[in-house]
């Protein structure tokens, strides 16, 4: 008698996700980013090289930004999780969010999720000038802009002007 290949192993996980209880049955190998955009819906998190590259994956795991498309759903069990979703509130956008609008800080947005995310998991105080924000970014890569539109939002959002 053959044995049949039952699949996958799967996996139960408790995790919260922008506040709220999961608890879901998946398969060992999903990765995060996937199970957060195909499972939950959470389409804000972006999947883009699915090498830790580009940060538009980026979420809030425990409140440190980490790439989602690295990281397995089972390594998030009992996990805090936050996405995009979680930091923009239901009337309307963060000042972040805003001052990207604002000072033309979007393009295709591919990248921006990623990049507010990193933005709002660390303290303002900490990047005091335009080159300490390009070095925050340097880990998230926009295909459209040359970043100054980017900086700038920083910027006007952190200070009150881009020019600060």
């Amino acid at each position: 008698m053959s044995s049949v290949n039952a699949g996958p192993p799967r996996c139960e996980i408790a995790l919260s996700v922008n506040s709220q209880p999961v608890f879901a049955s998946v398969d060992g190998r999903l990765l995060l980013s996937d199970f957060l955009r195909e499972t939950l819906g959470l389409t804000g998190t972006v999947v883009g090289c699915e090498h830790g590259v580009c940060g538009s994956c980026t979420i809030h795991l425990n409140g440190a930004a980490v790439r989602s498309c690295l990281m397995l759903a089972v390594q998030a069990d009992g996990a805090e999780v936050t996405t995009i979703e979680g930091i923009t509130p239901a009337g309307g956008l963060t000042p972040m969010q805003q001052s990207f609008a604002d000072h033309h800080g979007l393009q295709c947005g591919f990248c921006t999720s990623g990049i507010l995310m990193t933005l709002s998991s660390v303290n303002p105080g900490d990047y005091p000038d335009e080159a300490a924000v390009r070095y925050l970014l340097s880990g998230n890569i926009c295909r459209c802009t040359g970043y100054q539109k980017i900086v700038e939002s920083v910027r006007a959002a952190w200070n009150g002007t881009p020019d600060d």
